[in-house]
């Protein structure tokens, strides 16, 4: 090969090739014994993946090497990434300044250049990268060794003799001859595995259930701070407590998903509606347990099934649950403080009071992609629908109906959300909160009723996101619901939020987050109704909720959390000295 006059790309190109044929030629029996070994571990893991229906052999490509669009039969993908899709295809570039990521100051350009534009022996990929720097199996090297001879063999019977001397390409020529054998194995063995593949894509689903768990402990509890309905200091205890919920997701098509939740636990809530430590829900935290079943005991607190009619459709249908939370309406436009054991301390820090008003129950919730910044969501809950007694069932009792449009910017870093919501409580009806109407935070008066009164409220917010950069993002919203107690009066019931969050804060994957906000206030009601403070009277003092926590990442299944509630004038009354919550919380997940 020494008195070769090629052009230094031509050089390029061939020392490349005569690299992979000296191993070839010097270790046949080494290539051939680790080709057969390789190919047994792919029988193994196919047959394995088989039995088990439940995932199809991986290894450790993204996907095909440019090289293989050359011959007749690409190797097929088994798996994906770089969001480039499964079935996607190779084009033909005609230079190599159409590759992306290829740079001239690339060590191979040069190489690259001659292959492309001199040889048409590269492809790039649809989103025209070359991703030169990924890994290749033996099956793509065979294929794309066997694309360059191909095309070698072209500029033979061309007599190209301007580009290569032709008794060296003849050279060339009998090691392809010399090595027929081995290329028609490696071949066969890559059709015979894109058949496999084949297979197992069409038959790789079986009903498969996962489980998923999260364990929360707290150590926390009240610094400073008064009942405001007995007016005398709340205990100064400090507990340690716990919360655990198992998610087993069964899946019976691949596409759809049957969740069942388990939980129990013992975090007592600190306050209700003229109940508890406090005497109000001001300063709630949000890992409360549910005060319809004894201290650890098991329970189901959600039974969904959800499945997709088309792409853009997502359907929920649940016994147990609340539609508002199974679709994410809160999440994406609050993505820093809502969350399960995880983010803020309180319940008020985590969502606009519209989303609040009523308990779990049987329902039906809906969402509805319009285009790729816009999804409408919908939502029925039936608080008391499993109960046949008189003013409860699915239609006669207590729901919210709940709809919600938001929208997106194409990169998400800015979100908006408008949401509306109707709900109606039948007279003497009540929830797992003791209160048969209200948003189940905020003063009392906003959570209360006249007694023996039907109750209907159309609720109305408005919440938004914008995040400057990966590291901070400021949320907020403003809430407004028009409450009616039939046939005695009106009232309107405000509150407005403001989160700052520090994604990344000292470490990755840690979180940090400040939060203000005014919790639901009555404002006005009828001079004839009375809730409980006379009648006409309002929240007479505005009540400031003040929260901060840091969430820190120890690994990626274990997080710590410190925070502190700080409340003004409790039940929107400054004659209340304000109250202080110290919360420490470790979730485990798994």
């Amino acid at each position: 090969m020494s008195n070769l006059c090629w052009n230094f790309r031509c050089l390029m190109f061939l020392l490349s090739l005569l690299e992979i044929l000296t191993i070839v030629v010097f270790h046949p029996a080494k290539i051939k014994a680790e080709i057969s070994k390789s190919a047994e571990i792919s029988t193994t893991n196919t047959t394995s993946s088989e039995a088990s229906s439940t995932s199809i052999p991986q290894n450790n490509n993204s996907l095909i090497n440019p090289l293989v669009s050359q011959i007749g039969s690409s190797v097929p993908d088994v798996t994906s990434s770089n969001d480039i899709s499964d079935d996607a295809t190779m084009s033909q570039v005609n230079s190599v300044s159409q590759l992306t990521d290829v740079q001239p100051s690339d060590w191979a350009f040069v190489a690259l250049q001659s292959l492309v534009e001199r040889y048409g022996a590269i492809a790039g990929y649809p989103n025209l990268t070359f991703q030169g720097n990924r890994a290749m199996t033996r099956y793509e090297f065979a294929a794309g060794l066997n694309a360059v001879l191909n095309r070698l063999n072209e500029l033979i019977a061309a007599g190209t003799s301007d580009l290569v001397r032709k008794e060296d390409l003849e050279t060339l020529q009998k090691l392809q001859s010399q090595f027929t054998t081995e290329l028609a194995s490696l071949r066969g063995r890559v059709d015979a595995l894109e058949t496999r593949t084949a297979t197992i894509q069409a038959q790789q689903f079986s009903t498969t259930t996962k489980l998923t768990g999260e364990v929360e402990t707290v150590i926390g509890g009240i610094l400073a701070g008064n009942n405001v309905v007995t007016k005398r200091p709340a205990p100064r205890n400090i507990t340690f407590q716990d919360r655990v919920r198992l998610l087993l997701n069964t899946s019976f098509t691949g596409t759809d998903e049957l969740r069942t939740t388990l939980t129990a636990g013992n975090i007592a809530s600190l306050g209700g509606t003229r109940s508890g430590l406090f005497g109000t829900t001001d300063g709630r935290t949000s890992d409360n347990a549910s005060p319809a079943f004894p201290n650890n005991q098991l329970y189901l607190a959600g039974l969904r099934y959800r499945f997709q009619p088309t792409k853009t459709t997502q359907v929920n249908i649940f016994t147990q649950s609340d539609g508002v939370f199974e679709i994410g309406l809160t999440g994406p436009i609050n993505p820093y403080f809502e969350g399960s054991a995880a983010n803020a301390i309180s319940r008020y820090a985590r969502r606009n009071m519209v989303y609040d008003y009523g308990d779990t129950g049987p329902g039906i919730a809906v969402l509805q992609k319009l285009g790729k910044q816009f999804e409408l969501g919908l939502a029925y809950t039936a608080i008391n629908g499993n109960n046949p007694a008189p003013n409860n069932g699915l239609f006669s009792g207590r729901y919210v109906a709940l709809g919600q449009l938001s929208y997106f910017t194409p990169n998400k870093n800015f979100r908006l959300a408008l949401t509306y919501a109707n709900t109606y409580s039948p007279p003497n009806t009540t929830g797992l909160t003791g209160t048969n109407f209200g948003p189940v935070i905020g003063s009392n008066l906003a959570n209360s009723t006249v007694p023996g009164t039907g109750t209907v409220g159309n609720l109305y917010g408005v919440q938004a996101l914008y995040r400057f950069s990966p590291k901070f993002a400021v949320n907020g919203w403003v809430g407004y619901s028009a409450h009616r107690y039939l046939g005695r009066g009106d009232a309107d019931v405000w509150d407005w939020a403001l989160g700052l969050a520090f994604p990344d804060l000292f470490k990755e994957g840690s979180l940090g987050g400040l939060f203000v906000g005014m919790e639901p206030k009555l404002t006005s009601l009828s001079a004839n109704v009375d809730l409980g403070a006379g009648a006409g009277r309002v929240d007479k003092d505005t009540s400031l909720h003040i929260e901060g926590f840091y969430q820190y990442k120890l690994s990626d299944n274990i997080a710590i959390t410190p925070g502190v509630i700080w409340i003004t004038a409790p039940n929107s009354d400054d004659s209340n000295p304000d109250s202080v919550v110290a919360w420490l919380r470790t979730t485990f997940r798994f």
